[in-house]
């Protein structure tokens, strides 16, 4: 009997001299092969970055075992539809492995490069107000406090990207107080080139 590819036993179930019961229902596989050669890793990406899932984009994977070595690997293809539990695109990478330094079941962390928009703002992470009605910055329009509901994108740990809800001529208060309302009096003044309350 051959297997259809080259490739390496990872399990054994069976040794010479062993009775094997063919066809019975209980029965269970003599060996795992696999073909190593290229390694499918499998990424379940977020919601918000699954629009850059596209076949042909190049990521770069790296492992503990391998702490100054990175691995290139492409997008081959993606599930096409959101996993509703999680909220992520389950998408499948194809790396080589020709020299067989990988091997199939490891834990990996990929690396992908998203385009970047010039016009995208940031704020301070500081800044965002978590309300029962949904995620919230105070501004200061007019002189006054507005609590407006915003989007946000990518988090960068001190910074988060905002999609929708802020303008660049906003003024955005920093540490804001759990209390704070809609239609406060205040007063800017410049902080390091930046304006807060």
């Amino acid at each position: 009997m051959y297997a259809p590819f080259d490739g390496v036993i990872t399990v054994r179930n069976t040794d010479v001299g062993a009775v094997i019961d063919a066809g019975a229902g209980n029965a269970k596989e003599l060996f795992h092969i696999s073909k190593i050669d290229r390694l499918r890793v499998f990424v379940p990406m977020p919601e918000m970055w699954s629009r850059y899932s596209r076949p042909g984009t190049k990521a770069e994977l790296t492992l503990s075992e391998f702490p100054n070595r990175k691995f290139t690997c492409v997008l081959v293809r993606n599930s096409g539809a959101i996993e509703t539990n999680t909220r992520t695109l389950l998408t499948e990478f194809d790396v080589d492995n020709s020299s067989g330094e990988l091997f199939p079941g490891s834990y990996v962390q990929v690396h992908l490069k998203l385009p970047t928009t010039a016009s995208a703002l940031t704020v301070p992470a500081n800044t965002l107000l978590f309300r029962s009605e949904g995620l919230r910055v105070g501004v200061v329009r007019e002189g006054k406090t507005q609590l407006v509901p915003i989007t946000i994108g990518r988090d960068f740990g001190t910074r988060v990207e905002v999609l929708s809800g802020v303008q660049p001529t906003d003024s955005v208060i920093l540490d804001p107080s759990d209390s704070l309302i809609d239609g406060l009096s205040v007063r800017v003044r410049a902080v390091q080139g930046q304006k807060q309350k």
